[in-house]
């Protein structure tokens, strides 16, 4: 990492990062660094999907301004998946453009967000409603990195792998659901399922980059996780991405087996598994269902009115483009309520 950081030549080393990766993050980076003569500009902001928006964006293109950052200068983001989303989009737009470097620092950055050129920001409740797509110049992923993360912050991430094996490799999933609680997980077993979840998201994207086709189908669970994160941001206690992701997997998973072909055995697999790991069977007992109907109506991969979702064939094939009417939306999120946790 350090010889790549150094062959870039950049004029200036913009370092974002929050409050939480300053602390716990900042010291191992300086670490590894070491005598390299390496001089970081550091930005700090708050951490947390509440402030993934465009007046955080004001905040961060301001303080490049006043750094006197230029277009050979480089963003280097040391953070979760919500500051890569967004630093990414104030790098990609500031001067129409400098580059930018993730290191990611949990599990759900590590194997999602900071793969595959999505940037963006939320926009009035809804989503990354406000992006772009740019790949970073480089990913420097570093496992340790996930000693430093709460339990919660872990199982948001695990939600993404899970995804991985559901979408593209029913064997994978398999060995997923054999490695138990990720409490329980090795370090070996996660640098692994790292790996593997990477190659995964990589082949997928590098056939499709800007999800105009089979792209889309690293979309499953989010549709429906979508409007339930959004939804839950005005609630006390906010989901994380990977919890609302769980839930909508579990919605989508009973849509799979009524409109797609999947079977009750495997849709009750995926179901009971997905409640050992997130038991969040009140999360949606307050919501309305019209409510979370009309924020899926925003889902930009809808298409000519219709609320369109990835949904699995069976496990390990997924098919996008899937129309679903509002009436079978409605019952898939009760049935997840009413499932027998």
């Amino acid at each position: 990492m350090r010889d790549y950081i150094m062959k870039l030549s950049s004029s200036k080393y913009v370092l974002f990062m929050d409050e939480n990766t300053e602390k716990n993050c900042l010291p191992v980076l300086e670490d590894s660094l070491g005598s390299s003569g390496l001089s970081f500009s550091k930005v700090v902001i708050s951490s947390g999907e509440q402030n993934k928006t465009i007046d955080t964006c004001k905040i961060l293109w301001e303080e490049l301004t006043k750094l006197q950052a230029d277009r050979s200068s480089i963003v280097i983001h040391l953070s979760g998946g919500v500051l890569s989303d967004m630093g990414g989009f104030v790098a990609a737009t500031y001067k129409r453009g400098v580059p930018f470097i993730n290191m990611p620092t949990t599990l759900l950055s590590m194997v999602d967000a900071s793969v595959g050129g999505k940037l963006g920001v939320d926009f009035n409740g809804f989503k990354n409603h406000i992006g772009l797509f740019k790949n970073p110049e480089g990913i420097f992923i570093f496992p340790g990195f996930l000693k430093t993360l709460p339990e919660r912050e872990l199982l948001s991430g695990f939600a993404e792998i899970i995804k991985h094996g559901l979408i593209a490799d029913k064997s994978y999933f398999q060995l997923i659901r054999q490695a138990g609680h990720p409490s329980e997980i090795t370090d070996e077993k996660w640098i692994d399922f790292i790996a593997k979840s990477i190659e995964i998201k990589k082949k997928i994207v590098e056939g499709d980059p800007f999800e105009k086709g089979p792209r889309k189908i690293l979309n499953f669970g989010h549709t429906a996780g979508h409007a339930i994160e959004s939804w839950s941001f005005k609630t006390s206690n906010p989901l994380r991405h990977g919890e609302a992701i769980a839930i909508g997997m579990m919605v989508e998973a009973y849509l799979s087996m009524k409109t797609s072909g999947l079977s009750h055995a495997e849709m009750n697999q995926i179901i009971d598994f997905l409640c050992e790991i997130f038991p969040f069977p009140n999360e949606l007992q307050n919501a309305n269902f019209d409510e979370l109907v009309q924020i899926m109506k925003q889902d930009k991969k809808n298409r000519n009115g219709m609320i369109l979702f990835t949904l699995l064939k069976e496990q390990g094939k997924a098919v996008y483009d899937e129309e679903i009417h509002e009436d079978e939306i409605k019952e898939a999120l009760n049935f997840y309520l009413n499932y027998n946790f």
